[in-house]
């Protein structure tokens, strides 16, 4: 059977290189299976896995996803403008005085957009910018803390201090007694589950770290489920909610267990990154890699490609590189890791004398919309059952121009 990387590398052969593309067949088969692993509640797309308008206009249309999850302000107001979508949620606080200007100015932005906030502070910066009696009511989302502590340690992301109910009726009471506002929304993401690989290792020592992870993860959904709930709670007693959003690709499974949740926040399962390649509660396919051409072989050991660099975010270490992937058996080597304008590799035996200068190497990223910060447009490679695969091309955000931070 053919791999996907035999039929992106034949469907772009004729494409100059470095090049990114998208395994569509691949692709919907992931969002089958997100869909599927969702249990009939409704996916929000979280755009930041994707950073292409075509991409997200696609997933919009597939059956279990509605409305998009966006990681900047400035972005979920282009994509309304650009018809991409019309109900947004920005995921993080916004202190842009220009975007928020922007959105206090449109009626209509201001319908289809909801902004998250985890601190007065951030409404006091809003109204200092436009005050409530100069624009129309802003949507809001309180943004939870989704992570679990252990004493002193935290497991989970940096994000909210709103951990307890009292703290959330606390904001909730000052939004809905506050002009200019309407408190629609909570969200939460669960980054120490849906972020944390679970499954059996390689080696003892790995085997028996994957085991605690597991453990760690499963009381600390345990331990949000009930406090999310009654965090929830407490909000609903001061303002209806239209939304409760919570979850990632790795935490699906237990999300839906907790019947405070309305919608998922998931976006990485449709392109499937390497970061996502060991997880006890479900398997996809990747769908997304990149092609960089080899341009020094200095011995038979060894090639090297020309750039390489694509770095993922989070705690730097080896996860966080590009892995080559075809042809098989290529490595990274220890000393150089992937540079910003070289890469050399490992070459094993059996391609030592046919690697041949010009030759394509594919790599899948450590995280998924990362890759597109890299190339101004994706290779969208359709119809598996033919010979010769149709290919399509479409802009990333940096290829319109667009950098949300």
């Amino acid at each position: 059977m053919t791999s996907t990387w035999e039929r992106l590398d034949r469907a772009t052969r004729d494409l100059p290189a470095p090049l990114a593309a998208v395994d569509l067949a691949a692709f919907a088969r992931n969002a089958a299976r997100l869909t599927e692993r969702a249990a009939g509640v409704p996916i929000r797309l979280a755009t930041k896995s994707l950073r292409c308008r075509e991409l997200i206009r696609t997933t919009l249309a597939l059956p279990g996803f509605h409305g998009l999850l966006a990681h900047d302000l400035a972005e979920a107001i282009w994509l309304h403008r650009t018809g991409t979508g019309s109900d947004l949620v920005v995921a993080y606080p916004s202190v842009s005085r220009t975007a928020l200007a922007e959105l206090c100015a449109d009626a209509a932005l201001a319908e289809a957009i909801t902004i998250t906030v985890d601190d007065p502070a951030l409404l006091d910066l809003v109204d200092s910018v436009v005050p409530p009696s100069r624009r129309p009511p802003l949507r809001v989302c309180l943004d939870l803390d989704a992570g679990s502590r252990l004493g002193p340690v935290l497991l989970g992301a940096r994000r909210s201090g709103i951990r307890t109910p009292q703290q959330a009726a606390r904001l909730a009471r000052r939004i809905a007694n506050r002009p200019g506002y309407r408190l629609v929304g909570a969200l939460s993401y669960e980054g120490q589950i849906a972020g944390v690989v679970d499954a059996d290792g390689r080696t003892p020592v790995e085997r028996l770290t994957r085991l605690g992870v597991a453990a760690a993860k499963r009381w600390s959904a345990g331990e949000l489920a009930v406090r999310r709930g009654a965090v929830v709670a407490a909000i609903r007693e001061v303002a209806d909610l239209e939304f409760v959003n919570g979850g990632g690709t790795g935490s699906i499974e237990s999300t839906i267990a907790d019947p405070s949740i309305t919608e998922l926040g998931v976006g990485s399962g449709l392109l499937l990154s390497h970061l996502f390649d060991h997880y006890r509660a479900f398997s996809a396919e990747p769908a997304c890699g990149f092609a960089l051409e080899v341009t020094r072989r200095p011995d038979r050991g060894h090639a090297v490609v020309h750039g390489g660099g694509w770095i993922a975010s989070g705690s730097p270490g080896p996860d966080r590189l590009p892995e080559p992937v075809h042809p098989a058996g290529l490595a990274l080597t220890g000393t150089e890791g992937a540079g910003e304008v070289q890469t050399p590799l490992t070459v094993p035996g059996e391609l030592a004398d046919t690697l041949a200068i010009g030759a394509r190497v594919w790599f899948r990223h450590a995280k998924a919309g990362e890759v597109a910060d890299h190339v101004n447009e994706l290779h969208l490679v359709g119809d598996d059952a033919r010979a010769e695969p149709m290919v399509a091309s479409a802009p990333t955000y940096r290829g319109e121009g667009k950098v949300f931070v």
